[in-house]
């Protein structure tokens, strides 16, 4: 019986360690076999070495005769796959040369360049020169253990060595390296690989990876250096690696990622340069690895400068023909405001797009800055000329292995053909990155196929972009709260967003799905739908359950610099119920909601409630305009909100609602900001309709602290409970001042704030109005001014923003109910 041939395995060192020089020699001694070293001697040369792998056994002759014979055959020995002539065409010898030393060294380098050889030796027998080789082995089978972080596929597509491919060693520490980058960028710092080798027959081998994955390497601690007018906790909002924290598994932007901290240096500076810091540098951003290697430190050190405004604007153009004014028309820079580089930024863009419009299609627009230091202020001149004439040839787009090319190519203004330049790509390339689906982005252009034209190739890294996260608390007014949301932001790699999310309390449970389409039917229009089901069941302070289920349409557009328009269409369906515990203890106004009327509203025969169904069906028409300079925690600009919607296109209701709101943001110095703001609505029906008890307004708390959910406003005070019966006007002011608490570390994300409420909820529908004096209705309502004033705690956590307030009523009705402490999310104004 004959016997199979044993498989070996074999490793080939230590992955992603380097070894020393004197080690790879002296395994190669004892792998090589001499055979007959007086024939052919070792090469020492150490350019040789250089390029050589290092089983490389280099022989030569020596001998003045061998050196002057004339070859008269070249036999190859050891090839089982490769043909004998196919190894003699690498030779830099044939028959009829001398036999050339150098000629020798250049044939080794040759052959061994191919990568299909382990070993090569040249030796001379007489006039024949004999080319012993060993054939590197073919790749039968590649395979991965110890990986449970990065799944088979990905490993697959990163490594060179395939199936059928041939097996060099330098292939495979160079797999070792790009399987180590994975996990690298997996945050795995400490993973670490050893291939191996299994010997087949047939010279074939496979090639086993073994991974030992370590532990995911994490952000423990992000600070700032040299930040004075943003806090950390400010900053650490911009940028898109966070700090590690108790929901780490819920998110991966706490892994450390050289890639992704480049951004966060791009994204720091545009930050400051977008709020009146034109001098504002990232000077370096450092990580360092804990002595454990369980985490990293990462600084980052910026130079602010001084704070500039904007001084004189002007446009200068160097073609006679363009029209000036138009052009300034399109400048969305003021003279005296605050110093931004996304203002200059997008008044060069429309600029350009104009000057192409007028004729000009490689007409540019440059903006010539000059600093005064002294006023602090920025003069601008807008410089118009005519650039080089060269086209683009074409747009590459790489690294997008989930975007769909049409997501990336929209956010450029140009297009194949079109006249190159640079401005239009670097913005978009700024674009692209707002975006939030690419980890980095490069524009990088090279020559076309004319001197004329130019490619342009867009390299993408892609990150993630779902979230599932999840909160839960304590609210003073509904107890113990929680929710749990999924979002994507690239749906199928179209840069859809999708949203589903469920919240609820004791007495609430909320459901809604949002979608939105950013660029509607290739335009500038968002547009989305909502599908929604409320459910609130009834309390001491709403002594009915409601449920509310339906959707909706929106889209809104951009109609300035910081301008919205929003439009939307909302059709729902509402119904009010009376549990049987509560029914008798419930005011007329309530039972008149449930669909009692005349003589069943004061019949005590009557002890149920039939419930109300009624359909809404509603349009609205709102704007926006925000210069805030951040988000979640803003600390200069203004937000203003008006909206108007009509309730009547159909259904069961008719009424009108309007309703607007301003924020304002006053930074007294780098400590202290100055909060203001002031809403109020009004409701009334129309085509002869009451407005329904549930579509008033409802104040409390939230509003103006220091009072209970639904404290203050009209109220049926002959009732068990005093039921609150919401009202069509209300208005609310507030001022406050944060500042950061002494003694406490910046990062822990928590300031004061002192504040004063003022406000009011007034005014009935007709038809409850009537209802005063009947039976036991004893309807309050006034137009009297609620105030409070109060201390705040907020704590930017981990479950997002959370707020404790203690606040004392200053002027309240006797009939209002108090509460001096509130707990819960954040009130955000």
């Amino acid at each position: 019986m004959q016997r199979t041939k044993p498989r070996r395995r074999r490793g080939l060192g230590r992955g992603g360690r380097r070894t020393e020089g004197h080690t790879q020699l002296m395994r190669l001694f004892r792998t090589m076999k001499l055979r007959g070293l007086g024939a052919s001697v070792l090469l020492a040369s150490a350019s040789v070495m250089a390029v050589l792998p290092a089983s490389i056994v280099v022989l030569a002759p020596t001998s003045a005769h061998a050196q002057s014979a004339v070859i008269r055959d070249i036999r190859v020995e050891g090839n089982r796959r490769m043909e004998a002539e196919t190894v003699r065409s690498y030779m830099r010898l044939n028959v009829g040369d001398r036999y050339d030393e150098g000629k020798v060294d250049e044939s080794i380098r040759a052959l061994f360049s191919t990568g299909l050889f382990s070993d090569v030796k040249i030796s001379p027998s007489g006039s024949t020169v004999v080319v012993s080789v060993v054939e590197n082995p073919i790749v039968n089978q590649v395979a991965f253990e110890g990986n449970s972080e990065v799944d088979k596929p990905t490993l697959e597509a990163e490594v060179q060595l395939k199936s059928r491919a041939v097996f060099t060693r330098a292939k495979a520490q160079a797999d070792v390296q790009r399987i180590l980058d994975v996990y690298r960028r997996q945050g795995r710092f400490a993973a670490a690989v050893q291939p191996k080798l299994i010997e087949l027959d047939n010279g074939r081998v496979n090639v086993v990876f073994e991974i030992s994955e370590g532990q995911a390497t994490k952000v423990k601690s992000i600070q700032f250096v040299g930040n004075r007018a943003f806090s950390d906790s400010q900053l650490r909002d911009i940028i898109s690696t966070t700090q590690s924290g108790w929901f780490d598994f819920l998110k991966g932007t706490n892994i450390y990622d050289p890639d992704r901290m480049s951004l966060d240096k791009e994204l720091l500076r545009q930050y400051y340069l977008k709020n009146g810091y034109a001098e504002a540098r990232v000077v370096s951003a450092n990580a360092e690895l804990d002595r454990d290697g369980s985490g990293f430190f990462i600084t980052f050190v910026v130079e602010e400068g001084d704070l500039f405004n904007f001084g004189s604007i002007t446009v200068e153009s160097k073609l006679p023909a363009v029209n000036t004014s138009v052009l300034e028309r399109e400048i969305v820079t003021t003279s005296g405001k605050t110093f931004n580089l996304q203002q200059i930024d997008k008044s060069v863009e429309a600029m350009t797009l104009k000057v192409n419009e007028q004729g000009f299609a490689f007409g540019r627009v440059r903006p010539r800055t000059d600093r005064d230091a002294a006023a602090r202020a920025i003069n601008i001149v807008y410089v118009v000329d005519e650039g080089p004439r060269v086209y683009i040839e074409r747009i590459n787009i790489n690294g997008n292995q989930r975007t769909h090319d049409y997501v990336i190519r929209r956010e450029f203004k140009t297009a194949e053909g079109d006249a190159f330049n640079p401005l239009l790509v670097e913005t978009a390339k700024k674009r692209i990155t707002a975006l939030g689906f690419f980890k980095s982005v490069d524009i990088k252009r090279r020559p076309g196929s004319a001197p004329d034209r130019v490619v342009l190739d867009v390299d993408l890294v892609e990150q993630s972009t779902g979230d599932l996260s999840f909160g839960a608390g304590y609210s003073s007014s509904e107890g113990v709260i929680g929710d749990v949301s999924i979002t994507e932001r690239n749906l199928l790699g179209r840069g859809q967003f999708l949203r589903f999310g469920v919240s609820g309390s004791k007495t609430t449970q909320n459901f809604n799905i949002a979608f939105t389409e950013p660029r509607f039917m290739g335009t500038n229009i968002a547009a989305g739908f909502d599908l929604f089901h409320k459910n609130q069941q009834a309390s001491s302070t709403t002594p009915y359950n409601t449920t509310s289920t339906g959707g909706g349409l929106r889209a809104s557009f951009p109609m300035s610099e910081n301008l919205w328009l929003n439009t939307s269409y909302t059709l729902s369906r509402t119904t009010i119920d009376v549990p049987d515990t509560y029914f008798g203890q419930t005011s007329l106004a309530i039972r008149q909601a449930c669909g009692l009327t005349g003589a069943d509203l004061t019949n005590p025969l009557i002890t149920t409630c039939p419930g109300d169904s009624y359909i809404t069906s509603a349009a609205g028409l709102g704007f926006t305009y925000d210069t805030r300079n951040h988000q979640k925690t803003p600390t200069r600009g203004v937000y203003l909100q008006s909206g108007v919607d009509v309730a009547g296109l159909g259904g069961d209701v008719h009424y009108v609602r309007l309703n607007g709101e301003a924020r304002g943001y006053y930074p007294i110095n780098d400590k202290f900001t100055l909060v203001g703001r002031v809403a109020g609505g009004h409701i009334a029906g129309w085509n002869g309709d009451d407005v329904k008890l549930l579509d008033l307004f409802y104040r409390g708390g939230e509003t103006i602290r220091g009072f209970n959910r639904l404290g203050y406003g009209p109220r049926d005070i002959g009732s068990v409970n005093q039921d609150a019966l919401g009202g069509t006007t209300h208005w609310v002011a507030t001022a406050e001042l944060r500042f950061p608490l002494p003694f406490l570390p910046d990062e822990l994300g928590m300031s004061g704030a002192v504040f004063a409420d003022a406000g009011s909820l007034f005014g009935l529908p007709a038809n409850v109005k009537s209802l005063n004096g009947t039976g036991n209705v004893v309807i309050v309502d006034d137009s009297s001014i609620r105030s409070s004033i109060g201390l705040g705690l907020l704590w930017n956590s981990p479950l997002g923003p959370l707020r404790l307030d203690y606040a004392k009523a200053m002027t309240k009705n006797d009939n209002d109910k108090l509460q001096s402490f509130r707990f819960g999310a954040q009130t955000k104004f």
